[in-house]
């Protein structure tokens, strides 16, 4: 196949921070979550998904129950000043002229995220990538359910979820003579393994680590 296939995850690759984290925090400061009961967990999860051992399934019912609470159209709505307030001052002209260059040059451009698809879907457009994999919340008759669609798109998941999305555009990664993906997570090790380009960016120590023994390379877009 000519075409190349380049993965960008999002958060602290592509953001110069976490969409995730940071959805809670905003919903803290808007006075739609108690910060007390909110701020803690938050931190913790967090910090679990820097160590590797993150229960994805805790973490998502905690961090879906939110989309619940509050109809569609509403959501959509703080979701535009999130983007204004806390996302756009997080993406980096470095990222956007990496996305830019593998779009001039054909390439099928997707972002794979752990994070859930009501909060990320409008970075990836923002960035002028259409193709998004992310975790993708339940909705009923238009609503969110607070519960999870689907595999979660989080460390083998994002194999999972890859090989599902390619496969049903009638390709798999072997089709790919050269693909790329990249992550600045440990957790993402499962499908860095798998392109035959991987990099790493502005990575974690675990990460750093393991790309300085395979010679992979690193960089920053900050």
């Amino acid at each position: 196949m000519k075409q190349n296939l380049a993965l960008f995850d999002l958060d602290n690759t592509l953001l110069a921070g976490d969409s995730d984290y940071n959805w809670s925090v905003f919903l803290i400061g808007e006075g739609l979550l108690d910060g007390e009961k909110h701020k803690a967990r938050n931190e913790q999860f967090y910090q679990d998904y820097k160590n590797g051992c993150l229960d994805i399934y805790a973490f998502l019912e905690f961090q879906l129950k939110p989309l619940s609470q509050h109809p569609k159209k509403f959501l959509d709505e703080l979701h535009l000043k999130y983007m204004q307030k806390v996302i756009r001052p997080m993406m980096t002209q470095k990222a956007q002229y990496l996305v830019n260059k593998h779009k001039a040059a054909g390439d099928l451009c997707v972002v794979i995220t752990a994070t859930n698809s009501f909060v990320t879907k409008p970075i990836a457009t923002a960035y002028g990538i259409e193709h998004l994999i992310g975790t993708d919340p339940e909705m009923v008759n238009g609503e969110y359910t607070g519960g999870v669609s689907g595999v979660p798109s989080f460390q083998e998941g994002k194999v999972t979820r890859i090989n599902q999305w390619l496969a049903e555009r009638g390709t798999s990664l072997a089709d790919y003579e050269t693909s790329y993906f990249y992550s600045d997570s440990h957790n993402d090790l499962p499908l860095m393994k798998l392109v035959t380009n991987p990099v790493a960016v502005d990575a974690d120590e675990i990460l750093t680590d393991y790309a300085k023994q395979q010679a992979w390379p690193q960089i920053s877009l900050r």
